[in-house]
């Protein structure tokens, strides 16, 4: 068990079973009374964010993780294959634990996994990708201004809004936490 002196930003703390990564903290030693710490929580699985407080030096428990670097092979069905770039051991995740990351995956794509004692947690992916528009409308001769945009599918299946000029068989760059479009790639 440590106490409240070890919380720092990026540790993962078990509370009632749940898995909490702390995104902020702060000591506060009021006039009166005794000192505190207040802290932002957010839940690994479900990314709920909650403020909690603890007394200064109370127990808490810190839990280990390990965030190590994967391949992503490929898609079983309902669960997605991936495989650790240290000892080129394969670990299957099931769907819901990939999550929106699924929109953005490619073969071979460089991924880090966040393991807590063998169990993946989540999938952490670049924070851009490059993929491919696979269908889009045509655009319009003139449509090259800025403001308009059309739906796009990427290769991987997702939707994106893209700028009216661009056409199928470009290369474009996504934000792979929003899934807006960032721009083109020769």
């Amino acid at each position: 068990m440590a106490s409240t002196a070890d919380i720092k930003n990026g540790v993962v703390l078990s509370i009632d079973g749940q898995l909490w990564n702390v995104v902020e903290f702060q000591h506060v030693k009021p006039g009166k009374g005794g000192a505190f710490v207040r802290t932002k929580l957010k839940n690994v699985m479900t990314g709920k964010v909650i403020d909690r407080t603890f007394n200064a030096g109370a127990k808490v428990d810190i839990e280990n993780v390990d965030r190590r670097d994967f391949t992503y092979l490929y898609n079983d069905g309902d669960m997605f294959v991936f495989m650790d770039q240290a000892d080129y051991d394969q670990i299957n995740i099931p769907a819901p634990t990939v999550g929106n990351a699924a929109n953005f995956l490619l073969e071979n794509q460089p991924v880090t996994i966040a393991l807590n004692n063998g169990l993946p947690l989540y999938v952490e992916l670049p924070a851009s990708v490059v993929l491919e528009i696979t269908y889009t409308e045509p655009g319009l001769q003139g449509d090259r201004s800025s403001a308009g945009t059309k739906p796009a599918t990427v290769e991987t299946g997702y939707e994106i809004q893209v700028p009216l000029f661009l056409e199928q068989g470009t290369k474009v760059k996504v934000d792979t936490r929003t899934g807006d479009y960032l721009g083109r790639v020769n």
